[in-house]
């Protein structure tokens, strides 16, 4: 029973019915409607049934369940005040994104209350720009444990005026070795406050952490780590020792246009990794620790919006991600505890949303894989990996179902269009005119691989409009059945339950053209946005292309430094440069591709000021 039911006269259930936010503080009512909120989640209406406004919170709950919202309505008590020297409510997260995310949504939380601004400080950004942020004195600060301690030192912030504390996401601050610059900070707050710790976990050490600085804590716990997440599907794929990087191609080509994210262990491997992908013509990227705020915003911004579909991220980078359509995680290197695999899932199957979890298996860490689970108190189910069969049968699957919402749309009844069908069908049975469109629209980025432990495809029937025209096509078995989501976009093609009658063998996959490994990543390799479907990428914007400098580390390169030189050089504005990745001797970026070319050109003449540095167009697979 929700708050809004207790506390509400006569029928609870009626009064809740009629008004889910009853329980909510009044002035937070109406930014709940406009964010389009029908109900409150479990740990919402957990914090609104048990806050009293005096004692410390200990809130714990799944990744991705509201938490941030929750706490809102417990700092929206005190959270305004008129005669302050700095902010009253101060909220301190491990990693850039996750202080970003927090600070956004609290923005909206509060924007009507009076005189209640959110600001946000953080490690990678401009500290000028900051300070005169801070000047404004806003009533909620948000910041990274260095970068507010740096701020504290130099006398930019006072904290005399903080009311409440948050610790958001403590376990991870421990884990990243933050204890010293938290002791720094909490010496020099208040003693009379609250403080609040929220997490999805609280391990032995993170209690330890709370004794310290919270007093008769009220502990409030929505869904727990050990409860099982109902909107992701766990599911283990058993690959071969050396088949890692083939099973996530044919996973990668698999999910089409739906965002994927991939963990990897090292900031190195999310590097390699997407270089490798996008050698393979996948619109890919790296997220990790050594990115600057700037390049780190402009990969985000790219997957969120589309523009790539796969990010390769390390356990650290990718906390605080909260984009509510990644469809899949791929853990391409196993999680090193039962947390991590927890986290790492709860950045898909959010908001509602239903998601996927692939976890590689081999046969040498079956066992490790089963305690994993079993820790995590996750039920998962053991599947082969999807096979060159599977994925051919998928794509023309897929295929097939965009030439049937053509047809009904009534595309391609122009009279050009007629004039080409007739040319085509003329001597030709339809029959073979319709599968040879239907291969081709299929082609995707490059081939598929074959794996040893490959499921084997069944039929599927494609129904059009009339039952008459109804095309049969292979596809993939019941284990990969998909995962609808209750709010986002039509689901991408996934296949039905198999019959329970012998389903025959499929037929052979469409003889496509195969490149061969020294082919792969060559410009004669089909890249992703020309595939036949492009229209999504082509909606969200342009891809880039990969240059490189002879300016790395050991010589003073910097994100700010490669990002002057190449904009005056090749005669660009900033936002048309994408990540720019520091090596030791080299730096490689990203031109955005309706100017690369002109770029190129205007690159290929000497530098008057630095003419010992030289600029070329990198081709896929090669590393500085």
């Amino acid at each position: 029973m929700s708050t809004a039911q207790r506390t509400s006269d006569g029928d609870p259930a009626a009064a809740a019915a009629a008004d889910p936010f009853a329980a909510v503080p009044a002035a937070l009512r109406a930014a709940l409607v406009r964010r389009g909120f029908a109900q409150l989640t479990r740990v919402q209406e957990a914090v609104l049934a048990a806050d009293d406004g005096v004692r410390d919170l200990r809130i714990t709950s799944q990744t991705g369940s509201g938490k941030t919202v929750a706490l809102g309505f417990a700092l929206a008590r005190t959270v305004a005040q008129q005669e302050r020297q700095g902010p009253t409510t101060l909220v301190i997260a491990p990693t850039r994104e996750l202080a970003a995310q927090v600070r956004e949504e609290l923005a909206w939380l509060f924007e009507d209350l009076v005189d209640v601004r959110c600001g946000v400080v953080t490690g990678g950004t401009s500290v000028t720009r900051e300070q005169e942020r801070l000047k404004k004195k806003p009533a909620v600060l948000v910041g990274t444990p260095g970068r507010l301690l740096d701020h504290l030192r130099s006398g930019a912030l006072s904290l005399a005026s903080v009311r409440q504390l948050v610790l958001d996401e403590a376990d991870q601050m421990l884990d990243l070795g933050f204890k010293d610059e938290l002791d720094a900070i909490l010496e020099a707050l208040p003693q009379e406050r609250r403080t609040h710790l929220v997490s999805a976990t609280f391990a032995p050490q993170v209690r330890a952490l709370a004794d310290r600085f919270q007093h008769d804590a009220l502990s409030i716990a929505g869904t727990a780590m050990g409860q099982r997440h109902e909107d992701i599907e766990h599911i283990a794929l058993k690959v071969g020792a050396r088949e890692h990087y083939a099973v996530l191609v044919n996973l990668l080509l698999l999910a089409g246009d739906e965002r994927t994210l991939v963990f990897v262990r090292t900031r190195e491997d999310t590097q390699g990794l997407a270089d490798k992908l996008a050698g393979d013509g996948f619109l890919a990227l790296p997220i990790h620790g050594d990115l600057a705020q700037a390049q780190r915003t402009r990969t985000l911004s790219a997957f969120k919006r589309g523009a790539i579909h796969t990010l390769i991220a390390t356990d650290v980078a990718a906390r605080g991600l909260d984009i509510a359509d990644v469809t899949s995680v791929v853990h391409f290197d196993p999680p090193i505890d039962a947390e991590t695999y927890v986290h790492r899932s709860g950045r898909t199957g959010r908001a509602g949303q239903k998601g996927r979890s692939y976890l590689l298996v081999t046969k040498s860490r079956a066992d490790r894989a089963r305690r994993l689970y079993q820790q995590a108190g996750i039920r998962a189910r053991l599947e082969g990996a999807p096979g060159a069969a599977e994925v051919h049968a998928v794509q023309l699957q897929r295929a097939a179902e965009r030439t049937l919402e053509a047809l009904g749309r009534g595309a391609g009844g122009s009279e050009e269009a007629l004039t080409i069908a007739d040319r085509l069908l003329a001597g030709r049975p339809a029959r073979e005119v319709v599968a040879a469109m239907v291969a081709n629209l299929a082609h995707a980025v490059r081939e598929p691989f074959e794996v040893t432990a490959a499921r084997e495809p069944v039929l599927v029937v494609v129904e059009p409009a009339k039952p008459e025209a109804a095309v049969a096509l292979p596809a993939a078995p019941a284990a990969v059945a998909p995962v609808a989501a209750t709010s986002a976009p039509k689901e991408p093609v996934r296949p039905p339950a198999a019959p329970p009658s012998p389903v025959p063998p499929p037929p052979p996959p469409p003889a496509t053209k195969k490149l061969s490994p020294q082919q792969r990543g060559k410009p004669g390799a089909r890249p992703a946005w020309q595939r036949g479907d492009d229209r999504a990428a082509a909606r969200s914007g342009p891809p880039f292309a990969r240059f490189r400098i002879n300016w790395g580390r050991r010589d003073g390169a910097d994100p700010r430094r490669v990002m002057a030189h190449v904009c005056r050089r090749g005669g660009i504005e900033s936002h048309q440069v994408g990540v720019i990745d520091i090596h030791v001797a080299a730096t490689t970026f990203e031109v955005a591709s309706e100017v690369a070319e002109r770029f190129l050109r205007a690159v290929a003449k000497p530098d008057r000021r630095d003419p010992h540095l030289v600029i070329v167009r990198e081709r896929f697979g090669e590393r500085p």
